[in-house]
């Protein structure tokens, strides 16, 4: 397996990979996974973790494309061909952007490809405003068809990427698996009271858990929760995630809207703290501005019990609607009348929340991720010993 994240880290393709390569060491595979040279060594009996060489002045790589990122993955690039080189492999199991060289090294090798497409990787470069140049999107999109015109195996990770691979009329096995994968089956839960650890009893606390990445409407949350503040004094905005400079960014931003004393951040916490930020909240917001991709804590919030507002937009309801979640559009007075509405009416909440994770026992369980994890492979016909 190649991946070119850092594995693990507590954002969304690494908690992809982990359950990946859980259900794979689960099933019976031995599996030696190539990937960046820092992150925790979360492992599985049969994982074999295997960092690949450093550049001495990359210290670490933040999400999206990045020069950074080119020259991590020309080290997982050799570190690859140094161990096929060595050893023999039934299957190259390759997640985004290491697909582009795993495609070749399978050929030269004589070995399956499997490609794990975690998201469209042109419209990645739109996303994140990266090398955003139409040349190189061309590249991008010639690149991307050649893998899914040459591998062995492709899965997607939401509907509209099935829909792309589709669209290839592939004669191959293709998965839709869904990021449904239960994280306390890894993670043991580190229970903390959170709401008495901040003097948070009385408050309606609003959660937002996740990266702090442009595309995931930060800003427009803020000024929606100015809105609430200013109808409800108790209204209390808990933040999970981002990097160190991130959040300052957005606690400066938050002292300009004169809400810093009603939010709370906690920067990147450990996956085992989630369960009780979670605990603690009367609701979870996913304010999401851009993008497709349905994103990964989608599935983990259907389970939690708590009510949702999230944006109307597809990265939304490829898996979300309006029986489930309270969907809104993606304003600032979208946003704040969704928060307000579950404020006000807690009853629905409640209601809300039941058909959430009466939706994730029937659709999006771990039990079914695995069952789809297990169906791809058993249709390469392997030989697990």
């Amino acid at each position: 397996m190649v991946t070119p994240q850092p594995y693990f880290r507590a954002r969304g393709t690494p908690f992809s990979v982990l359950h990946r390569v859980r259900a794979l060491c689960e099933i019976g595979f031995h599996v030696d996974m190539v990937t960046y040279p820092f992150g925790e060594d979360v492992a599985f009996d049969g994982l074999n973790i295997i960092r690949s060489g450093n550049w001495g002045f990359i210290k670490d790589v933040k999400i999206g494309p990045s020069i950074q990122k080119i020259f991590l993955d020309i080290s997982l690039y050799f570190t690859t061909r140094k161990l096929l080189k060595k050893n023999t492999y039934d299957v190259i199991h390759s997640h985004e952007e290491a697909a582009f060289f795993a495609m070749q090294l399978a050929k030269k090798y004589n070995m399956l490809h499997v490609y794990d497409m975690h998201s469209s990787l042109p419209q990645q470069l739109a996303n994140f405003n990266t090398f955003n140049l139409s040349f190189i999107k061309k590249i991008f999109e010639n690149l991307e068809n050649r893998v899914l015109n040459s591998c062995n195996a492709a899965i997607t990770i939401c509907p509209e990427l099935a829909d792309l691979v589709e669209s290839h009329d592939l004669d191959i096995p293709h998965e839709l698996i869904e990021n449904t994968a239960d994280d306390s089956k890894v993670f043991s839960s580190s229970h903390t009271d959170m709401r008495r650890e901040h003097s948070l009893q009385e408050k309606k606390i609003i959660l937002y858990t996740g990266t702090f990445e442009t595309y995931q409407g930060i800003d427009i949350l803020f000024n929606a929760f100015k809105k609430v503040l200013n109808e409800n004094s108790k209204a209390y905005l808990v933040l999970v995630g981002g990097r160190e400079e991130q959040v300052k960014n957005y606690k400066q931003l938050a002292a300009s809207l004169g809400v810093n004393g009603s939010a709370l951040f906690t920067g990147m916490v450990h996956p085992s703290k989630i369960p009780s930020c979670i605990e603690a909240a009367d609701m979870i917001v996913s304010p999401r501005s851009t993008g497709t991709n349905t994103p990964l804590k989608i599935y983990g919030y259907l389970r939690s019990g708590k009510p949702i507002v999230a944006t109307d937009m597809l990265t939304h309801t490829q898996v979300l609607n309006k029986d489930v979640a309270v969907l809104v559009p993606p304003t600032e007075q979208g946003l704040k009348e969704g928060m307000c509405e579950l404020i006000n009416n807690p009853k629905l909440g409640i209601e809300k929340a039941q058909a959430a994770k009466q939706l994730a026992e029937e659709k999006y369980s771990d039990a079914i991720y695995m069952q789809k994890v297990k169906k791809l492979y058993d249709a390469l016909n392997l030989d697990k010993s």
